[in-house]
């Protein structure tokens, strides 16, 4: 070949790249034509969808033209931790709960695979709230233990949407876990933030009581009298707290995905120390403003949206509060960055108002009968694995999972000199609470620290635990120690 001629040759190959890449990004991006009715969408390609794990989401749909998606999600029956100690055998879709998020656009033609792992001792199938057909896909994706269903389903309404198991008795199967959330984008997408996750409540009925440790049953006549143990964001108590804490920078935007998978209570969602700048009201259309809190009634959904202002640890609750502080309703987001103290000034003046007297709240009495019943730990690493149970399900949601506390409200267990100094103060603290000003680690603080409704076991174990984590004083805390500060 020549030089003229491999010129030419090298010439046209370029060209030909070009245009290739040039059709192909004619291909993928938005169309201008616009359609009145979504099902006259065309699909372009094929493409597989990509799934997440909770908290996290995928890759925003852009301007994406409508494609058909291959969404290809495995039911899986697997064992978890509830809480420290707490198992519980969960039935879910792609590993986790809630299940894996899907995202998609307006127009997209999805064909579903579902499979049914061989291990499982179930049948399930699904109903996907974005589905416009006969129960949303449950009839069409009924599938044994080691076998697979395929059907399709084009989505012609944006919105953010609930899927759940349908199979009976389906408030059983809703209760294990089967549900997650599908997000149809809108032609051209939702506008860019900086922030997006993936939160979903709920709840769980058990055997036994919250924090009984051991393998947990499901509960049927708990369900039907709606009476949970644990009420929950994404599975499990402190799934989003401590290390798991969904993070953000001062002047972001959040944007979270929020679900309740039910299947019976209504989540009056929160976040402390924020307020949504918008909600998109049961995951629709209809834009509300400045909102405190909302509602998501069961299988229900909302997109709600804030921007960050100024930099500490923001707590997400279900406003019922003691599904919050007793049964697990409660996730973190962790916002670094510089203050603003036209926002936000913290602490201008600390002052003792005690009109009434000082007043401690004390928890229900201690069942000395299940006291006597009790696991007692008989080795040191008994006692911190214990420990470390009861801490995660007691003290977690004012103290923190490494033992930082909240600035300005509760204090710091680690490395806490105040804690190292009287160990009997600790325990009386543990055992008869603790209202009014003390000092830890140069700080004041002035909150209210309730009476526990612990064992002498319990309140040794948690301590022990407390005592050797964090850098502070390994001290060993024994049954007999807090028996002696009990009856003092």
């Amino acid at each position: 070949m020549n030089l003229r001629i491999k010129k030419n040759f090298v010439t046209k190959m370029l060209l030909g790249l070009s245009t290739i890449a040039f059709l192909s990004g004619c291909v993928n991006d938005q169309s201008d034509k616009t359609y009145d009715d979504a099902v006259d969408i065309p699909t372009n390609q094929e493409m597989v969808a990509e799934l997440t794990s909770p908290p996290f989401v995928p890759t925003p749909v852009g301007k994406r033209m409508a494609k058909k998606l291959i969404v290809d999600l495995e039911i899986q029956e697997r064992e978890g931790e509830m809480v420290g100690g707490v198992k519980y055998v969960y039935w879910t879709f792609g590993g986790t709960v809630p299940g894996s998020f899907i995202r998609t656009r307006v127009g997209d033609e999805l064909e579903f695979h579902l499979k049914n792992h061989p291990d499982n001792k179930l049948p399930h199938n699904i109903d996907l709230h974005a589905v416009n057909g006969p129960g949303g896909g449950a009839e069409s994706s009924f599938v044994a233990p080691g076998h697979e269903k395929v059907f399709s389903f084009k989505v012609l309404n944006p919105g953010l949407y609930v899927y759940h198991c349908a199979t009976a008795p389906v408030g059983m199967h809703i209760a294990n876990g089967m549900y997650g959330l599908i997000l149809v984008e809108p032609e051209g997408g939702l506008e860019p933030v900086d922030r997006e996750y993936y939160v979903m409540q709920g709840e769980f009925y058990t055997e036994g009581g919250y924090g009984d440790r051991g393998m947990q049953a499901f509960d049927m006549q708990k369900a039907i009298n709606e009476n949970p143990d644990y009420v929950v964001f994404n599975g499990h108590v402190g799934a989003l707290t401590g290390d798991n804490a969904m993070t953000a920078k001062v002047g972001e935007t959040v944007r979270l995905f929020v679900g309740n998978g039910g299947p019976s209570l209504i989540s009056s969602f929160h976040v402390i120390g924020e307020i949504f700048d918008k909600v998109h009201v049961e995951g629709g259309d209809l834009l509300n403003h400045n909102v405190q809190t909302t509602l998501i009634p069961a299988s229900g959904s909302a997109i709600v949206e804030f921007k960050v202002d100024t930099p500490g640890s923001f707590i997400l609750v279900d406003h019922s509060m003691f599904r919050a502080f007793n049964k697990g309703a409660l996730a973190m987001l962790n916002v670094e960055g510089e203050e603003n103290k036209k926002v936000f000034t913290g602490e201008i003046h600390d002052g003792i108002y005690l009109p009434e007297g000082s007043v401690i709240q004390s928890m229900p009495s201690l069942d000395r009968k299940k006291a006597k019943e009790e696991v007692k730990a008989l080795s040191f690493e008994e006692k911190m694995k214990f420990g470390k149970d009861k801490y995660m399900a007691t003290c977690v949601a004012c103290h923190q999972g490494n033992g930082q506390g909240i600035a300005g409200a509760f204090p710091p267990l680690a490395k806490s000199d105040y804690l190292n100094a009287d160990v009997d103060r600790a325990i009386d603290i543990v055992l008869h609470g603790k209202t009014g000003e003390i000092t830890v680690n140069g700080e004041k603080y002035n909150s209210v620290m309730t009476a526990q409704a612990l064992s002498d076991e319990e309140v040794s174990n948690v301590l022990t635990y407390v005592y050797n984590s964090w850098g502070n004083s390994k001290k060993e805390v024994t049954p007999q120690m807090v028996e002696a500060v009990r009856n003092r």
